[in-house]
C-alpha cells in the first residue's frame, strides 16, 4: 500500500499541523498572561488562592500539548492509528 502524500494532501496536512500548533501556543500565551494577573491579584490580598487556578488550567494545557505535538495529526501514533482504519476498512470494501 502506497503512503506517500501527494502536494495537496502534503498542504493540506501541513496546514492543520501548524494550525493546531498555533492554537497550542495561544492558549499557552493566554494561560501566562491571566495567571500573572491571578497572581498579582492574590499577592496583593495576601492569600496564596492563585495557585488552584494555576494547577488546574495547567493540567489541560499539558493535555492540549499532548495531544497538539504527541498525537497530533501526522505524529507516529496518530499514523499508525490512521493506517489500521483504512486497511479495515478497505477489508470491508466490496468494490
Amino acid at each position: 500500500m502506497d503512503t506517500t502524500l501527494n502536494h495537496d494532501d502534503l498542504d493540506r496536512l501541513a496546514r492543520r499541523r501548524a494550525g493546531a500548533k498555533l492554537g497550542w501556543m495561544i492558549h499557552a500565551t493566554v494561560f501566562v498572561a491571566v495567571n500573572l494577573l491571578l497572581a498579582f491579584l492574590s499577592a496583593s490580598s495576601g492569600r496564596g488562592w492563585a495557585i488552584y487556578p494555576a494547577l488546574g488550567w495547567s493540567i489541560g494545557l499539558a493535555v492540549h500539548g499532548v495531544l497538539v505535538y504527541g498525537l497530533g495529526g501526522g505524529s507516529g501514533l496518530y499514523a499508525q492509528l490512521v493506517q489500521r482504519e483504512r486497511a479495515r476498512l478497505a477489508a470491508r470494501d466490496p468494490w
